[in-house]
């Protein structure tokens, strides 16, 4: 009997990139990311003396607070690299709450970031700051592309290379398919909860444009500079296979992402400020999650394996 191969596609890894996106989806990542900077611009002249009030305040911060958090304990500690495990009800929750972020659906989200450390700093990396040389004008063009210039390109991350875990899971697919409706809530909400709470159709319009589009900006650039910023400059306390450093001014902002060197360092790992003063408020959210009996297997990292990656040695 003749022995049949086995047909190529089905053996070795699967390819790093999955595609390009359709036009439809490319044009709406233009709009996600254009949109709300546009709105960041314009806040300065909108808030001279109007257009801002303490309700705006309150929701701006009650929504990048929401959607934050979702960015950093749902997206990235949870869903990209398993630093505990939740409740099935808690992981829905998380999975909604970072796509109010409006960063991309969460399969999306994390099938890029796990590309990410898989060739952190190298080829391969879909943002990384170092790609284009070391002289001026390639430093200058890779803080763009790390930033947000990658962004723009229609390339995708292979889902079923780096996220085939969050393929399987019914909840979190259908979570990603609605990713339109958490975007359309994470702009309506503000203005519905301005508008009820000044009882007026202008306390909507404020709310939309501060907690809505200037939140998302605010938001978004905090989330990239984490690429793009702390891949550059900063401090390296801990061994990693790449130029991952703590930027120690983004850390409030970024709810302890900015401790960016131990991640590399220990991704799983998580809690990311493990210094004495080293603010990790997404860590705090974590252990509280954790004493509430929501999440479990907790990986909190240990006095013995700090002193390893203090000493050399690179996860």
């Amino acid at each position: 009997m003749t022995a049949t191969l086995e047909p190529p596609a089905t053996r070795g890894p699967k390819p790093v990139i999955g595609g390009q996106r359709s036009m439809s989806v490319h044009i709406s990542v233009y709009l996600g990311v254009v949109l709300p900077l546009v709105a960041l611009v314009a806040a300065v002249p909108f808030a001279w003396g109007w257009g801002l009030t303490w309700t705006d305040v309150a929701l701006f911060v009650a929504f990048y607070g929401v959607s934050g958090l979702g960015i950093t304990v749902a997206y990235h500690r949870h869903f990209t690299h398993g630093s505990f495990k939740a409740k099935p009800w808690l992981r829905v929750l998380l999975a909604i709450a970072g796509s109010l972020a409006v960063q991309g659906p969460v399969i999306t989200w994390v099938a890029d970031h796990r590309r990410h450390h898989a060739f952190s700093d190298r080829d391969g990396d879909p943002h990384s700051p170092w790609a284009f040389g070391t002289s001026p004008m390639a430093i200058a063009k890779g803080f763009w592309h790390a930033h947000m210039g990658w962004l723009f390109e229609r390339d995708t991350s292979n889902a079923e290379r780096f996220a085939p875990d969050l393929l399987k899971s019914r909840a979190i697919t259908k979570v990603d398919e609605l990713f339109w409706l958490w975007t359309l809530l994470s702009l309506t909400l503000p203005a519905l909860l301005g508008g009820l709470i000044s009882w007026s159709l202008w306390g909507a319009v404020t709310a939309f444009f501060w907690a809505g589009l200037v939140r998302v900006c605010v938001l978004h650039h905090v989330t990239w500079s984490v690429n793009s910023i702390c891949h550059m400059i900063g401090e390296r306390p801990f061994a990693a296979r790449d130029r991952s450093a703590n930027f120690w001014p983004l850390a409030i902002l970024s709810f302890g992402e900015s401790w960016h060197n131990l991640h590399h360092a220990d991704p799983t790992s998580a809690r990311h400020g493990v210094k004495r003063g080293q603010i990790d408020i997404s860590a705090r959210v974590i252990w509280l999650f954790e004493k509430l009996g929501w999440v479990h297997d907790v990986r909190w990292p240990t006095p013995t394996r700090l002193a390893r990656l203090s000493a050399g040695e690179a996860a």
